[in-house]
């Protein structure tokens, strides 16, 4: 029952101090859960965070659900879960209930335009912190650099390419990759 109620007050805090959705999270669930509780591994974060970009829902709370269920199974998915979920939630219904005065506050809205130079920050150091734990092999480089060009230039030139779309293709691109090269090498290897 503890280690449920860790999970709990653990995400409620993640949840409470931290701005900016999933991406703005990463970097403190990474200082929280990899590095000072060793809940994960920085490799499960990753693979995480891949997952839950292809999946449903705020990468935040698919990473709490997942270390949550790792730690204390369904107990511990659950309090995980509602531990990063309720503390937004309660502050979004808050405002929602003084929203046409709250932004009309001068410090409220200042504060805001501190935030997100914040939450640009925290998505940086989130991606900077992961390309440089990253498996030192040609292909993950090629195809983070690739990617990044191709979204620079949709961005750049304002082409009208859906993001799903690029998904798709990555997906496909990923899926010939492995066929073409991973499926010969095992095959080599069970020959020998």
């Amino acid at each position: 029952m503890n280690r449920v109620f860790d999970l709990f007050l653990t995400f409620a805090k993640i949840g409470l101090f931290t701005f900016g959705g999933g991406y703005a999270m990463i970097a403190i669930i990474e200082n929280i859960c990899v590095e000072r509780k060793k809940w994960l591994s920085h490799d499960e974060l990753l693979n995480i965070t891949v997952i839950a970009e292809s999946t449903p829902g705020s990468i935040a709370i698919n990473c709490a659900t997942y270390t949550g269920y790792k730690k204390a199974k369904f107990a511990g998915a659950l309090a995980a879960t509602i531990g990063i979920v309720l503390p937004s939630f309660i502050v979004i219904y808050l405002i929602s209930m003084f929203f046409n005065n709250f932004l009309e506050i001068s410090i409220i809205a200042n504060a805001f335009k501190g935030i997100k130079i914040a939450v640009g920050i925290l998505i940086l150091d989130a991606a900077l912190t992961m390309i440089k734990k990253m498996h030192k092999k040609n292909l993950p480089k090629i195809i983070m650099v690739s990617s990044c060009c191709i979204m620079l230039c949709i961005n750049f030139f304002a082409w009208n390419f859906s993001s799903i779309n690029l998904m798709i293709l990555a997906g496909m691109g990923s899926l010939l990759i492995f066929v073409c090269f991973d499926i010969p090498k095992q095959k080599d290897c069970q020959n020998k």
